[in-house]
C-alpha cells in the first residue's frame, strides 16, 4: 500500500491523493447488480442525486436509462477523473461539498454508494441530516451500507443498531437484500437498503 501524506477523510485532499496516484481500492470499475433491479423495478425516472460519486459509473447507466442525474465530489482530482470517463455525461459531474450543494431541481432519489463509510463517524449524524433535508417525503434513499466493527478506517463501518438509529427519525426502512457481488474491500459486509423519507 503506498504512503500517503494525508490522513483526514473529511477533507478533499485525502481523496485527491488518493485519485491522482490511481489508488481505488473501493472501485469496482462498473454499476451493481443491485442498482440494476432497483432501476429496472422503478416506476419510471427519477431525480437523482450521487455524493461522493468517484469514477461514477452510475452516472452513465442512470442517464442512459432516462434519470436526471447530478453527481457531486469535493476532489477536484475525482470530478476530473469521473469527466475523463463519462464522455457525454461529463457535465453531470460537479465539484461540490455535500454539505452545502443546492441542488437545481428536487431531488427525488440519493444514491449511496460509499459515501457514508468514506467519512468518520463524527459526521454521519449530519450526513443524515443532509439526506433528510434534500429528500421530500416519500423521497428515497438507495444503496449500499457497509457494516463492520473495525475502528480505523475508511471504509468505516457501521453498526446495524446504530445505523437504524440515526436514520429512523426521518426514513422508514423498505428493502434490505444481502449483496452477491461486492468487491474485496465490501465482500460479505455490506447490504442493498432502500430507505423512504417520511
Amino acid at each position: 500500500m503506498p504512503t500517503f501524506q494525508t490522513g483526514d477523510p473529511s477533507a478533499p485532499a485525502f481523496w485527491t491523493e488518493r485519485f491522482e496516484r490511481n489508488f481505488m481500492p473501493w472501485d469496482r470499475g462498473g454499476v451493481p447488480a443491485a442498482l440494476e433491479q432497483f432501476v429496472a423495478a422503478a416506476p419510471g425516472p427519477m431525480v437523482a442525486l450521487i455524493p461522493g460519486c468517484g469514477i461514477g459509473y452510475e452516472v452513465a447507466y442512470l442517464s442512459e436509462a432516462g434519470w436526471d442525474v447530478t453527481a457531486i465530489d469535493f476532489s477536484p482530482a475525482a470530478v476530473a477523473a469521473a469527466q475523463a470517463a463519462l464522455g457525454p455525461w461529463a457535465g453531470r459531474v460537479l465539484e461540490a461539498d455535500f454539505f452545502t450543494f443546492v441542488p437545481q431541481k428536487p431531488i427525488e432519489m440519493i444514491y449511496e454508494r460509499a459515501f457514508l463509510c468514506a467519512l468518520p463517524r463524527r459526521k454521519w449524524e449530519r450526513v443524515v441530516q443532509r439526506w433528510a433535508e434534500l429528500l421530500p417525503v416519500d423521497g428515497l434513499l438507495a444503496g449500499f451500507f457497509f457494516f463492520d466493527a473495525a475502528l480505523k478506517g475508511p471504509p468505516f463501518g457501521a453498526d446495524r443498531d446504530e445505523l437504524q438509529a440515526l436514520l429512523r427519525p426521518y426514513f422508514v426502512l423498505t428493502d434490505n437484500q444481502a449483496v452477491n457481488d461486492s468487491i474485496a474491500v465490501f465482500k460479505g459486509r455490506e447490504r442493498w437498503q432502500v430507505w423512504r423519507r417520511i
